[in-house]
């Protein structure tokens, strides 16, 4: 009996740590269309304590809250949601908020208009400098920027979301999770993290012709 206990004691616990969430993304015409499982649970264990995990399409994602102190990854950001661009990240005022660079105004989507998204264009990766610097960097919705991580920036969509991202130059497609503002380069469409470019097969060329659209609305 007393085994019997333990054994049922460690499944609540795994059971309380992990919450499988089965979710239908049924998006518009021309953009994914399938029934996928997102598996969304926070990390107990010593060395990823405090990871909020998801895993969406097969690719893993480990989200990390960086402190307040660490430098953003897009230090052009004047302001977000007409706050400094800290103080609107710990209210939590970044998702569909207005936020200016260099002058100009950038208005996110809404959640409801990212359902529609789909775009081809130029992906470049960015985050070189990060690898060279003490401590890490935020991105613009508060999370660790990791360089090797399946990452991207994006000017208007909502922070975050996660998308698919096809090298139209040798058909390569991954998922990937929008948590930063970004490129401010005229003529090109998304940031990716230098883990996504070497995965897209484009990390020493340094841009690449892609196909972006939206493949999960949740934030």
């Amino acid at each position: 009996m007393i085994k019997q206990f333990i054994y049922l004691l460690m499944l609540c616990q795994v059971f309380l740590s992990c919450q499988v969430l089965r979710t239908t993304y049924d998006v518009t015409e021309g953009t994914v269309k399938a029934t996928y499982n997102v598996t969304k649970f926070t990390a107990k264990t010593a060395y990823s304590a405090g990871k909020l995990i998801y895993i969406v399409g097969g690719f893993t994602f480990k989200v990390v809250a960086a402190p307040l102190s660490w430098p953003l990854t897009r230090q052009e950001i004047e302001t977000i949601d007409g706050l400094p661009p800290k103080e609107a990240i710990r209210q939590g005022k970044v998702k569909k908020s207005p936020y200016v660079v260099r002058g100009k105004r950038y208005v996110p989507m809404s959640v409801e208009q990212a359902r529609h998204y789909r775009e081809t264009g130029i992906a470049s990766w960015y985050g070189y400098e990060t690898y060279r610097q003490k401590d890490g960097h935020m991105t613009a919705n508060g999370e660790a920027f990791d360089p090797n991580g399946l990452n991207a920036a994006h000017k208007y969509l909502p922070l975050p979301s996660f998308v698919k991202v096809t090298n139209l130059e040798n058909r390569r497609s991954i998922i990937l999770r929008v948590n930063d503002r970004g490129p401010f380069v005229e003529g090109r469409i998304i940031d990716l993290s230098a883990g996504a470019a070497r995965k897209l097969g484009f990390y020493d060329k340094g841009t690449a012709q892609v196909r972006v659209e939206i493949y999960e609305g949740k934030g």
